[in-house]
């Protein structure tokens, strides 16, 4: 679905102001996370063919969602899984080991309590890699070549998962050179509001940040404001029911996670009540379609301006509640789906993405929407 163009040069600029540096493909967190399991199942076939594994690295701006994808990913296939962050990493013992002598009167190094003990599968996790100093990245190329270090090794069916931010901009990194590159493969993962959207209901988000970031995408910056600080407030203002007579402690809640544009934004989202639009609920169990849901929603779009950007986020709201939910539409629910995607308001390539989104997703029930014979003649005579 489409959305309005940020009208705010100043944003714009900063969001351009860094020349940063990624490696591998830029896409979604799904095709990052489809990449990441063919990548761990073509290292699962090259450690038992006695050949060497590759590691992975995935690159992206601090709070999208990088760790919390690997995690996810290592929880739904069930593998074991150990996390280290080399940039707390005060001294190389921190990644080798502490010296000892053994039985014989070798000195050898004892791992770390952060090693993995018990054979794989599983996933070995670096975050933040080239946040460590150039001495703790000299020993983990080591690792990423061999799978080991001094005196130990990963047991067998363990892989090795790192996070990245980019080189360049402002970010306090270590530059990586071309020989613990090569070691690697790469991807870069990209906020995707769509996708987060989907994830966000869920997960149970409040519903009035889904619909503040689907309106306003252009406010998730990278910078203060990030994925990661968005939850952070719409936690925090999970239990203030309405906001609007709250709008004090509201301000300070956003101030104390977001930049100050987007805490602009979110107050004028307030103060136009649109955090109180129309919710997915309300939508498909109205009584009175026409007064409850049309004559409302037009009241607030189409003052001035046709509000796009609304209308898009009320459609991917509806989506994602029937999809990600799998709603089974009683006839009237259904009748109700069908009357908002027949609303004459709402631009054709907005109507057609949401009647395909929900004709392809995997809830049976409802395919059917489309062999409603004036949402075809529609769809087929504004395309």
């Amino acid at each position: 679905m489409r959305y309005l163009e940020p009208n705010n040069n100043k944003m714009s600029n900063q969001k351009n102001k860094h020349n940063y540096l990624f490696y591998g493909t830029k896409t979604s967190a799904s095709e990052v996370a489809n990449f990441l399991e063919h990548a761990l199942v073509t290292n699962e076939r090259a450690e038992a063919l006695g050949r060497r594994k590759t590691p992975v690295c995935i690159w992206g701006k601090h709070g999208i969602g990088k760790t919390q994808l690997v995690e996810a990913l290592a929880e739904s296939k069930n593998f074991k899984f150990s996390y280290i962050a080399p940039a707390q990493f005060e001294e190389m013992g921190d990644l080798v080991g502490m010296p000892r002598i053994n039985a014989e009167g070798r000195t050898i190094f004892s791992e770390p309590d952060w090693v993995p003990k018990e054979e794989g599968p599983g996933i070995l996790l670096i975050d933040d890699v080239n946040r460590a100093d150039d001495r703790i990245l000299r020993g983990i190329m080591q690792l990423l070549q061999n799978f080991e270090l001094i005196s130990w090794k990963l047991p067998k069916g363990w892989q090795i998962v790192l996070t990245a931010n980019p080189d360049g901009g402002d970010y306090s990194v270590t530059p990586m050179d071309d020989a613990m590159l090569t070691r690697m493969m790469h991807i870069t993962m990209e906020f995707d509001v769509k996708e987060w959207a989907r994830w966000a209901e869920l997960n149970g988000i409040d519903q009035r940040g889904i619909n503040f970031v689907l309106t306003y995408p252009e406010m998730v910056t990278g910078e203060r404001t990030t994925p990661r600080t968005l939850v952070q407030f719409f936690e925090a203002i999970a239990g203030i029911k309405e906001l609007d007579k709250e709008l004090g402690l509201v301000q300070m809640l956003a101030d104390s996670c977001l930049d100050s544009n987007t805490v602009a934004s979110f107050m004028s989202f307030i103060n136009n009540n649109l955090s109180k639009l129309i919710t997915p609920e309300e939508i498909i169990n109205s009584k009175n379609f026409k007064t409850n849901v049309l004559d409302q929603l037009q009241s607030i779009v189409t003052k001035g301006t046709l509000r796009v950007d609304i209308l898009a986020t009320l459609c991917t709201r509806l989506v994602n509640y029937l999809t990600v939910n799998n709603i089974k539409p009683n006839k009237d629910q259904l009748n109700n789906i069908k009357e908002f995607i027949k609303i004459e308001f709402i631009p054709n390539d907005i109507r057609l993405s949401m009647a395909q989104d929900l004709v392809s997703s995997s809830n049976q029930a409802l395919k059917t929407i489309m062999g409603d014979p004036q949402i075809g003649k529609l769809l087929l005579q504004k395309m």
